[in-house]
């Protein structure tokens, strides 16, 4: 029952880019109901920064291109965490982009995901200013707890040190915890110029090396793009 774990914990671990297939999407907010949608040369360049499939896995999701808080993904991941009660709320995308930051919200972005037996990848890829770069793990989110779907969840954060890539990297591990359940979540956050890029990997167990080489490989076409 991995896949359904999965989506339980992913909807708790990141405010967007990835959510339980079962949240449901919030009606717009005056504040995106007439976002204003990535221009040509945009959407060309954001799509150029995402992956192809991984080998053995499969297109699950996207790519979806426009305003980052006004995609489908985005609105179901903040939906999953109001509904869920965690003793820290700041802490539910405290390793990714804060899309309630209004510039993160009103900028262009896309975002794919794959999908396998395995467990699962998100990509976002977000055009913003450097001072939106997310800042280190605040100490209260190495620890903290949740509830999704009626079961006690608890996540622990830790850094993985990675070779700097880009302008700006960061690189977590979160282990979840639920019952007799466990799965792990490995993100890495790279920017370079005025691109951010966003990886999720989830699983039942996620190797810090094979997050790193992901990480390098998604790199090289948030490069290109970002060239």
């Amino acid at each position: 029952m991995l896949k359904a774990f999965s989506a339980a914990f992913l909807s708790m671990t990141v405010i967007a880019g990835c959510s339980s297939e079962k949240a449901s999407a919030p009606a717009p907010s005056p504040a995106d109901a007439k976002p204003s949608a990535p221009s040509a040369a945009e959407t060309a360049k954001l799509r150029a920064a995402l992956l192809p499939a991984p080998k053995g896995m499969k297109v699950a999701y996207g790519p979806e291109i426009g305003v980052y808080g006004s995609l489908k993904s985005t609105k179901e991941g903040l939906e999953a965490v109001r509904q869920a009660g965690l003793d820290h709320p700041e802490c539910a995308g405290a390793t990714q982009l804060d899309v309630t930051r209004p510039e993160v919200a009103k900028a262009p972005a896309a975002v794919i995901g794959f999908t396998s037996e395995r467990g699962s990848i998100t990509q976002a890829v977000v055009s913003l200013p450097p001072s939106a770069f997310p800042g280190p793990l605040p100490g209260q989110c190495g620890s903290y707890r949740a509830e999704v779907r009626g079961t006690q969840v608890v996540y622990r954060t830790r850094d993985l040190e990675m070779p700097r890539q880009g302008d700006e990297s960061r690189a977590y591990l979160t282990t979840a915890t639920g019952g007799k359940q466990q799965a792990q979540i490995g993100t890495i956050t790279i920017r370079r110029g005025d691109l951010v890029m966003s990886l999720m990997v989830v699983g039942r167990q996620v190797k810090p090396d094979g997050l790193m080489e992901l990480g390098k490989i998604a790199d090289q076409s948030l490069s290109r793009a970002a060239a």
